[in-house]
């Protein structure tokens, strides 16, 4: 072959010449995500949640948590009235005297925290098996991928609330089970897109060298098969999200001793239809336009990827 022959693979090409690649196509992908003002205000509202919730303690009028800083006789303050603290409560405060803008807040990072960490490992471990069983094919890819389609076959809430009642209740053990819970869509995503991708030349090429088969999967295999695992990702986070909020709703996740807007949702349902609304309705607003602004990133993201997918 010729020194001067085409690269069929970005991944081989020259180091400077790829950051330059890369660089391109991140403008590329932001000229064409800022054409939907709908996705960009919905980027804007999740960097917004982002800053609030992780600077929850800078920004939030109380620790909510601390229990020795709350005052009994400030539950139950109606939105817009002013507690002993000498501040204005904007959005009430529930039967412990907690402000529920400041719960909101603290609950709203430890949803982002399980969420963006079993996205991320949900992901790791499907792209483990899904290239695993693409590349090796036979026996390997229909063991694996028979477990995966068996996983899929079963409602996602169904199996978390399971794992979760085995593992008992904390971030780390819901986590876990949202991990156990959505592992197998990437798997599937990332198997569809190696399959197509393991018969090209770039990768006949590589397997016939003596590069190490990790080096093979991941370094030249794994980054054409990206796209439409981001457009997952992105989903899979929203959905974390929303069936951390179900479990601890459902009393099977977070303890109420512990910030999150699925137990704000449960401690104050049972005061929906009294004049009390705000103890639950608050926390799901926020949960519901954290989940929609996430899957409309996640919807415009797929349209910029996959342009033939577009209506």
């Amino acid at each position: 072959m010729s020194d001067t022959a085409p690269l069929t693979n970005p991944a081989l090409a020259l180091p400077g010449a790829e950051v330059e690649t890369r660089a391109q196509r991140l403008r590329n992908f932001w000229a064409d995500y800022r054409r939907s003002p709908v996705a960009v205000a919905s980027l804007a509202v999740i960097i917004a949640l982002i800053f609030v919730s992780f600077g929850a303690p800078l920004v939030s009028p109380q620790d909510p948590y601390d229990m020795a800083a709350l005052d009994w006789m400030d539950a139950f303050l109606h939105p817009g009235e002013t507690g002993s603290g000498g501040y204005t409560h904007l959005l009430g405060t529930d039967n412990a005297g907690r402000d529920m803008l400041s719960a909101i807040f603290y609950g709203l990072r430890t949803s982002f925290v399980i969420g963006l960490s079993a996205g991320a490992l949900a992901l790791l471990v499907g792209i483990c098996v899904g290239l695993t069983a693409a590349y090796f094919g036979g026996r390997i890819e229909s063991l694996l991928m028979r477990i995966v389609d068996l996983q899929l076959s079963m409602p996602a809430i169904l199996l978390a609330l399971v794992l979760v009642a085995m593992l008992g209740q904390g971030v780390g053990q819901i986590i876990l089970a949202l991990v156990v819970a959505q592992y197998a869509y990437f798997a599937r995503t990332t198997h569809g897109a190696a399959t197509v991708e393991r018969s090209k030349d770039y990768i006949e090429a590589a397997r016939s060298t003596p590069l190490p088969t990790r080096r093979v999967l991941f370094r030249h295999l794994l980054p054409n098969v990206l796209p439409p695992l981001i457009v997952v990702a992105t989903v899979q986070v929203a959905s974390a999200i929303a069936l951390e909020a179900t479990l601890s709703f459902l009393g099977v996740g977070l303890p109420l001793t512990e910030p999150s807007l699925g137990s704000l949702i449960s401690n104050g349902f049972k005061y929906i239809h009294s004049d009390r609304y705000w103890l639950s309705i608050y926390p799901g607003i926020f949960l519901m336009i954290t989940v929609v602004a996430i899957n409309l990133v996640g919807d415009q993201v797929r349209t910029v990827l996959d342009p033939r997918g577009q209506r």
